[in-house]
């Protein structure tokens, strides 16, 4: 029986073996969806662009604006800065924590058919708005702002990437 035990161990292919080739197996069938990753990613940029807006709008600092673009504070001070009197950027804060907490639950159940629309839809919204916001900074403020143009390039990129990952479990969580 030793013999047996010490044989069976020795060869190549034990049951151990072959239970770790299948689990290996099973990991190279496994689809990796990398957009709720990326939209963790682009969430966290945009909590930083939000947060600094908020942040310096909330001690009555004045926002750092780069060379080129030299709008922040005509922006920030304008009449359309401010919704139901809260300044724009402590709902980009909110926007930008709600679209991460969804991108980890994303991450974590990809195929989910109510994460997935709730991305596409809320990404949706923010895009939206930020239309409207660079619609309002072009037509009747006549200034532009960097952290707005930034928050609105990252909103649009967490739309791409919702559009893209609904597009691609569209098809994997139909066959389940």
């Amino acid at each position: 029986m030793l013999e047996k035990y010490v044989f069976w161990r020795m060869t190549p292919y034990s049951r151990a073996d072959a239970k770790e080739r299948e689990l290996l197996e099973n990991a190279k069938h496994e689809k990796v969806f990398y957009a709720p990753y990326l939209m963790l990613a682009l969430a966290l940029v945009g909590i930083a662009i939000a947060f600094y807006d908020a942040y310096a709008i909330y001690n009555a600092q004045a926002l750092w604006c780069p060379p080129p673009v030299n709008g922040c504070n005509e922006v920030a001070s304008s009449p359309y800065a401010r919704i139901f009197n809260l300044p724009v950027g402590y709902f980009g804060v909110i926007y930008y924590l709600y679209m991460f907490g969804l991108a980890a639950l994303l991450a974590f159940d990809p195929l989910s058919r109510g994460l997935r629309f709730a991305a596409l839809a809320y990404t949706a919204l923010g895009v939206g708005f930020s239309i409207y916001f660079m619609y309002l900074q072009i037509v009747f403020i006549h200034a532009f702002c960097i952290y707005c143009l930034a928050s609105a390039v990252t909103t649009l990129l967490l739309f791409i990437a919702a559009i893209s990952h609904f597009r691609a479990t569209r098809l994997e969580a139909t066959s389940e």
